[in-house]
């Protein structure tokens, strides 16, 4: 049926899913029993490293997922692209709320010990705000939009914009910056100061959270197709 919106191929998730699961095991137990070198000032919070970077390539590649998906509603206007570049922007949004949170955390027990701080406007750190807060109005300007073919494009359109945002926001401006950040003017990178056996577990752990990141978008845009035949009694077609 023309524009129906088709199913997800349960078989190939479940496998993935249960090798997320696992390999996500192996990553947290590496991150927490894996001894690590004495790092000047990071000290043991060096382990953030395993969660918040990782968090912050996930929200990435989930942000340009949904990108992608937008840009093949606006050449094929299916229904089900427009499915996924939602849901691949919620979960994008959620690990980008997620690391920014735990690099608040790191910072008020490193950069800021003693201070009570959580929030100096670093340049990364409110240049992070600012791209949340551009995905933040895509949700908005999408239920703001009540009929469904007008919203997937405007949508569409605002989200390749934000999408291009990206690199700018996140890598090429906090880097023209004075910045506490690993990277940043007159500050070493983190592949400088850390240890290879962190490597071990890095990344890994940037592996395993895009797969975490799979299997939650894929969760989401399950249910969001469940409830969209509910709705509007479509025929599904064969697996994508």
């Amino acid at each position: 049926m023309p524009g129906a919106l088709p199913d997800i191929d349960l078989r190939r998730y479940r496998w993935i899913r249960n090798g997320v699961v696992v390999w996500m095991t192996a990553v947290l137990l590496g991150a927490f029993l894996l001894d690590i070198p004495r790092i000047n000032i990071l000290e043991h919070t060096a382990r953030n490293l395993y969660f918040h970077v990782p968090m912050w390539f996930t929200m990435m590649a989930a942000f340009f997922v949904s990108a992608y998906h937008s840009f093949r509603y606006l050449q094929t206007e299916a229904p089900v692209r427009d499915v996924r570049a939602e849901q691949a922007a919620v979960v994008g949004a959620l690990f980008g709320i997620l690391g920014l949170l735990t690099g608040m955390m790191w910072a008020r027990f490193t950069w800021y010990v003693g201070t009570g701080k959580w929030w100096n406007f670093d340049p990364k750190q409110t240049m992070a705000a600012v791209q949340l807060l551009i995905y933040g109005a895509y949700f908005v300007l999408r239920s703001s939009i009540e009929e469904p073919r007008k919203r997937a494009r405007i949508a569409a359109v605002y989200n390749l914009f934000a999408a291009v945002t990206l690199p700018f926001l996140l890598y090429v401006l906090p880097r023209q910056m004075e910045s506490l950040h690993p990277g940043a003017e007159g500050n070493p990178a983190f592949s400088d100061i850390t240890h290879p056996i962190m490597r071990l577990v890095f990344y890994p752990a940037c592996i395993g959270f895009i797969g975490l990141f799979w299997v939650l978008y894929t969760q989401r845009v399950r249910m969001t197709l469940v409830r969209k035949r509910l709705q509007d009694h479509l025929d599904p077609e064969p697996a994508l």
